[in-house]
């Protein structure tokens, strides 16, 4: 389980009240790019086409403020899986003792099939403040998934985009090699 005591405050305030069937839209994006959004002319453009369009027509001091989209198949792969556990749901209990049983059936049958997910395709390069990934369904559900989705995104973007980055930096006839331990 990966969430937070706000997310699960806020849908026991929905279910408590008789709002978390409602419809909601929740919208995930950035308000600033990775390593301060920096992306400089100095090297060579990338093989993508709306890149090297906006690229080419960059003076040599430009600074391009992009991202590019990654982390969507394990989104889709952590919503096809989604289920509360019961050491989940222990847990949660501890943290919410004073909530009904019931409370804890309607998390016990959350599933993410009514959900609907739209998003930018993988390997675009995306400005800030532009929706990367849309879910739209119930208000509880959707509510209790922001956090994981936020993680589930952001970390993919931000490794994506410094592998762009060392790509335009080192230029497209050289090599680039992963070191590890």
């Amino acid at each position: 389980m990966l969430t937070d005591m706000y997310q699960l405050t806020m849908c026991y305030a929905y279910w408590k009240a008789g709002r978390h069937e409602l419809d909601s839209s929740f919208e995930l994006f950035f308000r600033k790019p990775p390593f301060g959004g920096e992306v400089s002319r100095s090297g060579s453009a990338m093989n993508l086409s709306e890149f090297e369009r906006i690229w080419t027509h960059a003076s040599s001091s430009f600074i391009l403020s992009i991202t590019v989209m990654s982390g969507l198949d394990q989104v889709l792969s952590f919503l096809h899986n989604f289920k509360f556990t019961s050491s989940d749901l222990s847990y949660i209990k501890q943290l919410i003792p004073d909530a009904p049983p019931s409370f804890f059936t309607y998390l016990s049958s959350l599933t993410c099939s009514s959900l609907t997910v739209e998003s930018i395709p993988q390997g675009t390069l995306v400005f800030p403040r532009i929706p990367l990934l849309t879910i739209k369904g119930p208000l509880g559900i959707c509510q209790l998934l922001e956090t994981t989705l936020l993680t589930l995104i952001n970390y993919p973007c931000l490794v994506t985009t410094n592998a762009a980055r060392f790509r335009i930096a080192a230029g497209e006839d050289k090599v680039l090699l992963e070191v590890t331990n």
